[in-house]
């Protein structure tokens, strides 16, 4: 089971890579440099777990296991490459020496150790702006013959503008700022990780819904299960940053202990993390089924991006 779904996943990124080569901008004109810095901070690479998880919640809500039609995926598709470029713009700025300093992500030289501080900052906003500007795209490759509804479509941008914003990622990472080196209770690294790890899976996943027709009710309980994957994805990756290795990893590991980041297994310790990991794992799978789709493989994808081992 573990190697299909590996398989299956492997399949999927291969996909993916080749929508986001289709949208990624062009390297020319003056300003070439931002855009070389840009492309190679996407193409370094990834699992591509958010625009996976917009797309197979998309399919749980329609009930298709086959092959999407030519006008859902130019709908799709450019949410699914701005949720990645929303992705590696935190990660680009995430990086930077006033943030967490680190020089290598997914074996390769991080954004500003190759190109520069100030070029890996702009690589960073060009990403988050030229997102929005992919995501607009939905707009003008909608078919009045297609299953997507303009209403539909808007839903989806709201939920793009607010999730990744300062009542979300970015208002997450602000509090983790604030209080770095501050030893944190419980209840405010539940908070921080809520908002700065959750945030993009909520979008990801209400994105797909939303753009499938699903009702306020059934948004609700993927917004449950998104925020539960969220959460046990970050305390796995808590656990992984003290058990697991640089090679294993493709990032350094040991960096929550030498930036002084109160984590999970600080609080509770590795085995009652992983028991934390196991009880959210069963929620957010919970809530899907109480959304009574049908995609096998989105049940399955989550169950191992939660157990993931790297």
């Amino acid at each position: 089971m573990n190697q299909t779904i590996k398989e299956e996943i492997n399949k999927r990124v291969e996909k993916i890579n080749g929508i986001l080569e289709e949208y990624l901008p062009k390297e020319q004109g003056g300003q070439k440099i931002v855009l070389e810095a840009m492309n190679y901070s996407v193409r370094v690479g990834g699992k591509r777990i958010r625009p996976m998880l917009l797309e197979e919640t998309y399919r749980y809500f329609t009930k298709n296991t086959g092959e999407l039609s030519s006008e859902e995926m130019q709908v799709l598709a450019p949410f699914m490459v701005a949720m990645e470029m929303i992705h590696t713009y935190s990660l680009v700025h995430d990086d930077l020496p006033a943030m967490d300093g680190d020089e290598y992500r997914r074996g390769k030289l991080t954004t500003w150790k190759k190109y520069g501080e100030a070029v890996a900052v702009l690589a960073g906003d060009g990403l988050l702006n030229y997102a929005y500007e992919t995501a607009a795209k939905a707009w003008k490759n909608h078919t009045d013959s297609g299953k997507i509804t303009l209403s539909s479509i808007l839903k989806a941008y709201e939920l793009l503008t607010v999730k990744p914003g300062i009542s979300g990622m970015i208002g997450g990472q602000a509090i983790d700022v604030e209080n770095c080196g501050e030893e944190l209770t419980l209840a405010m690294l539940d908070h921080i990780n809520e908002l700065k790890t959750g945030a993009l899976m909520e979008a990801s996943m209400m994105i797909g819904a939303a753009l499938a027709g699903a009702d306020e009710e059934k948004l609700d309980l993927i917004l449950k299960s998104a925020s539960c994957l969220g959460m046990a994805f970050q305390i796995q990756d808590d656990i992984l940053d003290r058990t697991s290795t640089t090679e294993e990893l493709g990032k350094p590991v040991g960096s929550d202990e030498k930036n002084h980041k109160t984590t999970y297994v600080n609080l509770l310790g590795i085995e009652k993390a992983s028991g934390q990991v196991e009880k959210l794992s069963e929620k957010a799978i919970c809530y899907i089924k109480d959304c009574q789709g049908e995609n096998p493989f989105l049940l399955s994808l989550v169950e191992y991006l939660i157990h993931r081992k790297k």
